[in-house]
């Protein structure tokens, strides 16, 4: 299976959603969803870790060509609910693009302590969760990577425009 460099996401949303796998958007995609102008080329979400939740994931991405990224073709690999149960977080290759299937985050844990921190937000004509604006910068300070050291400087501004009062 050869991947595109550059996920389909509303694709994949659509895919997760009418799964009805429950999951938070974090990561590129959430500071787009938040105002920031930065590219993501992937998608990354938090899953909830329920016996339930793990088979409509698995279900979700049968047929699409799950694999993990970065491991050499041919290496034997099964999505199923057996390998999600004992995995906790999985960055995929699809044939949709790339996917970070997170069960845990640095700076949030798992799905049930980030679900506070949420909003509902409409994308691609699909409703899910997202993290907050003051979540996402604080999920990126504790992954402390360049990358998302780089753009904690531009949500944290996001942040600043939306505390100033409007002019008049």
């Amino acid at each position: 299976m050869k991947s595109p460099s550059v996920a389909d996401i509303p694709a994949l949303l659509k895919l997760l959603v009418d799964g009805g796998v429950e999951f938070i958007v974090v990561g590129g995609v959430a500071g787009v969803v938040n105002g920031a102008a930065r590219v993501t080329f992937d998608l990354d979400v938090v899953y909830r870790r329920t016996i339930e939740n793990i088979a409509r994931l698995a279900r979700a991405l049968d047929g699409h060509s799950p694999y993990l990224r970065g491991v050499p073709l041919g290496l034997p690999f099964i999505w199923d609910e057996k390998t999600i149960s004992a995995g906790l977080n999985f960055t995929l290759d699809t044939d949709l693009g790339s996917l970070d299937l997170l069960g845990e985050i640095a700076g949030g844990g798992q799905y049930e302590s980030l679900i506070a921190d949420t909003f509902v937000v409409e994308a691609y004509g699909l409703q899910c969760a997202c993290v907050t604006l003051d979540k996402l910068i604080e999920l990126k300070t504790a992954a402390g990577r360049p990358k998302d050291l780089e753009a904690i400087a531009e949500l944290e501004s996001l942040r600043e425009e939306r505390q100033q009062p409007p002019r008049s």
